[in-house]
This record gives structure tokens, C-alpha cells and sequence, in this order.
């Protein structure tokens, strides 16, 4: 059974710059499309980036192209996402996922959930 823990999130100003990481245990990410959703009170899970096991393409969604960038090490067993240039409208429960495809992922249709991270965009 694979197992996502999350760590990373926290407090930031507009503007300035957060690295969330996603560990794996239990099983190993290289059979999965893995990434990352957030989710705000009253909302639906939003998916936000992917890497797809199958080609190591990424997947962003529009609000964060540019911003954000995945990657995944295959030797920890990790997947990290770092965020700049954060706005208050990235604040959001993160959570890591894993899925057959990144279009399930990114739909939310997830094997696998990590507990999820707050990430808090304030001045």
C-alpha cells in the first residue's frame, strides 16, 4: 500500500517562494502518474501539476504555469513542487497524489492521497 507524506507548507508573502516535497513509502512512484492538488474551504480538489510515469512529461494547470515546477527523484522516492512568485490566491490545503495517468490526477480521481499541507500566501 503506498503511503504520501507531505512537508513544506507554511506561511509566505506575496512574492515570495514555498517547496513542498511528497515522500513515498510502501511501493515506488515510478509505476504512477504523480503529483500535486489543492483545495480550498467550500471548493473542489483543483488539480495543479502532474508528471506522468510513462514519459516524465509535466502537466500544469493555467494559474500556476510559469510559477510552479514539479519534479520527481526516482532514487528518494520523491516528488517536489516548488512555488514562486506566490499570490494570496495560491493559498490551499496541498495535497500529493498518485494515479494511474495524469488525467485522472489532475481530475482527482486519485489511488493515493497524502494528509495534505496548508500553504498560507499573507503579508
Amino acid at each position: 500500500q503506498l503511503q504520501l507524506v507531505e512537508s513544506g507548507g507554511g506561511l509566505v508573502q506575496p512574492g515570495g517562494s514555498l517547496r513542498l516535497s511528497c515522500a513515498a513509502s510502501g511501493g515506488t512512484l515510478d509505476y504512477y502518474a504523480t503529483g500535486w492538488l489543492r483545495q480550498v474551504p467550500g471548493k473542489e480538489h483543483e488539480g495543479v501539476s502532474c508528471i506522468s510515469s510513462s514519459d516524465g512529461r509535466t502537466y500544469y494547470a493555467d494559474s500556476v504555469k510559469g510559477r510552479f515546477t514539479l519534479s520527481r527523484d526516482g532514487a528518494k522516492n520523491t516528488v517536489d513542487l516548488q512555488m514562486n512568485s506566490l499570490t494570496p490566491e495560491d493559498t490551499a490545503v496541498y495535497y500529493c497524489a498518485a494515479a494511474p495517468g495524469c488525467t485522472y490526477l489532475m481530475a482527482g480521481e486519485n489511488d493515493y492521497w497524502g494528509q495534505g499541507t496548508q500553504v498560507t500566501v499573507s503579508s
